[in-house]
């Protein structure tokens, strides 16, 4: 397993800055072990709902868990506002780092993550290539 650690700086979009990292890394197949900091925005798509849903207040990032790779990111985000309520679903573009996140990603190379359409969910699925 190699390794990688990173930190997002203010005004950095979490979800786009990992994927363009997992690209110029040329990361195949990834996963989050570990992920704190904090959001100014979230954008996050709640389960079983078609569009993301925008909050504007700063957040705690508890949680990051989910598969990355050149070929696309499939991330679920837990976060907690002011007062410790915790929400959380499936990570978009547009949560906005607020003072910074901290992150350590985990690759491999037994195997390649793609993402392909399935026409069962309506999603880009994992494919997992050994």
């Amino acid at each position: 397993m190699k390794l990688f650690a990173i930190r997002l700086k203010p005004n950095e979009d979490l979800r786009q800055s990992l994927k363009n990292f997992a690209i110029q890394q040329s990361i195949q197949a990834g996963f989050i072990l570990s992920a704190i900091g904090s959001l100014q925005q979230a954008n996050i798509r709640f389960a079983n709902q078609e569009n993301s849903t925008v909050l504007n207040e700063k957040f705690e990032i508890l949680s990051l868990q989910g598969t990355i790779a050149n070929t696309g990111v499939h991330l679920h985000i837990a976060i907690a506002d002011r007062e410790g309520k915790t929400i959380g679903g499936h990570l978009d573009n547009g949560c906005i780092i607020y003072t910074t996140a901290e992150i350590v990603i985990g690759t491999t190379e037994k195997f390649s993550f793609k993402r392909i359409f399935d026409e069962q969910t309506g999603y880009q699925e994992l494919e997992i290539e050994v």
